[in-house]
């Protein structure tokens, strides 16, 4: 790919006449709420984000409007769109935008219109060659994400003369990025258990993060492809980690699946995964730290830990310590995404990575366990030998016949020799078996 450099431009904030009351209506002045919110989460926001529970309630009815709003503008605006976050105290959503054609659009739909310098696309495409050369980042580079307020790609740096090398040895030019110091360390939160406790192996712990059809969505770095888990007792199905942190798992017969996440004490109900805008609260379950919330940061962060570079991650400044790790990130009913990994404690504040839920979802093919269905549950056991009836997620103790297509990691394969796969048997791994299509 032509690597185009474009110069940073600086955000201008245009008027908002047409700005809809759901979004301007300030903190100390908040109408009624219109949607029913969980009374535990409201409490946890109101505690974390030193709202009181009317103004919780009220920023978890705008927020859900904005994010309607930034799908409908992010589909009608196209290449003109630039990303859209909601300000400090989320009253009012703003849109960036290529054009000044496109001011109407945005104000017709209730938000405050930015004529910025870079679309969102061409944001991406200088995080892009960052992601390429993620695995010659330097240890004091801890992560590189999309900024859309500042209309930027920032890479954080330890060390800024490392972080400008690594920035030109991506192709990149200085003017590119925004080269931000940070102390942030961040690693893997896998020591014990956040959301619901699952086992795997021998006795490592992490944390369910959401119900599917099936079984359940987690962190990638919680165990492989393969790997055995009690409690419940199921399979990982499939895995990705490092450049992802994604994972799923089946289920053994006798499992539900249940709409709903762990508060710690009490649950909350999932209704769905309709992904909120930078800017939004979010709230996150964990055994170690309880409840939290918080607010996105930025989208699209690759972020560094001592196993490689994951890509694709929301920051976030909820808090979260080790046995957090894989835990379910929700704003107000709605999935945003499993505990990946972060830095800082729940003490002095920290910056915590999330992976989206909805890109789990894509890639192997999975249903979000939702309120208002029946809840399914698992009737075959993973470990079940049965012939492969075509193009389906590949899994190991499965007898596959040659010629037969799955799909591992979003990727399709051929078998290219009757076998039955065995746990690193995996498509990538065993290339003699599987061809890729």
């Amino acid at each position: 790919m032509t690597r185009r450099t474009v110069a940073a431009v600086a955000v201008a904030l245009l008027g908002a006449a047409g700005l809809a009351a759901a979004l301007t209506t300030t903190a100390t002045a908040d109408p009624p709420p219109t949607t029913t919110a969980d009374s535990g989460m409201v409490a946890a926001m109101a505690r974390d984000l030193r709202l009181t529970p009317e103004q919780a309630r009220a920023r978890i009815d705008r927020e859900a409007t904005a994010a309607r709003t930034e799908n409908t503008l992010k589909a009608r605006l196209g290449p003109d769109f630039a990303g859209a976050w909601l300000n400090a105290d989320a009253t009012e959503l703003v849109v960036g935008v290529t054009t000044a054609s496109q001011i109407q659009a945005v104000e017709a739909a209730g938000a405050r219109p930015a004529v910025v310098g870079r679309s969102l696309a061409d944001l991406d495409a200088l995080k892009v060659e960052l992601d390429r050369n993620a695995r010659n980042a330097p240890g004091s580079v801890p992560g590189w994400y999309v900024d859309t307020p500042t209309n930027t790609v920032v890479v954080l740096a330890r060390d800024v003369v490392d972080a400008k090398a690594f920035v030109l040895a991506s192709g990149l030019h200085e003017a590119d990025v925004r080269i931000e110091r940070s102390a942030e360390r961040p690693r893997p939160l896998i020591d014990v258990i956040g959301g619901n406790a699952y086992y795997i192996g021998s006795g490592s712990r992490c944390s369910v993060g959401f119900a599917v059809n099936g079984g359940f969505v987690t962190a990638g770095h919680c165990g492989r492809t393969g790997a055995s888990t009690t409690q419940p007792s199921g399979t990982f199905a499939g895995s990705s980690f490092p450049g992802n942190d994604y994972a799923w798992v089946r289920t053994a017969a006798g499992n539900t699946g249940r709409p709903l996440v762990n508060r710690y004490p009490g649950t909350v109900p999932v209704a769905g995964s309709t992904e909120a805008p930078v800017g939004a609260s979010v709230c996150r379950s964990g055994s170690t730290t309880g409840w939290r919330c918080g607010t996105i940061q930025q989208k699209n962060a690759s972020v560094t830990y001592p196993e490689g570079t994951i890509t694709g991650l929301t920051r976030t400044n909820a808090c979260a310590e080790p046995g957090d790790s894989g835990g379910s990130w929700l704003t107000g009913d709605q999935a945003q995404g499993v505990t990946s990994g972060g830095s800082g404690n729940c003490t002095s504040g920290g910056t915590i990575y999330f992976q989206p839920v909805n890109e789990i979802l894509q890639v192997y093919g999975l249903q979000l366990v939702v309120s208002g269905g029946t809840p399914p549950t698992s009737t075959t056991s993973p470990t079940t030998t049965t012939t492969d009836p075509g193009q389906t997620t590949w899994q190991p103790g499965v007898a596959y016949a040659t010629g037969s297509l799955v799909t591992y990691g979003g990727v399709g394969y051929r078998c290219l020799q009757g076998h039955t796969s065995q746990p690193g048997w995996d498509p990538p791994t065993v290339p003699a078996l599987w061809q890729r299509v």
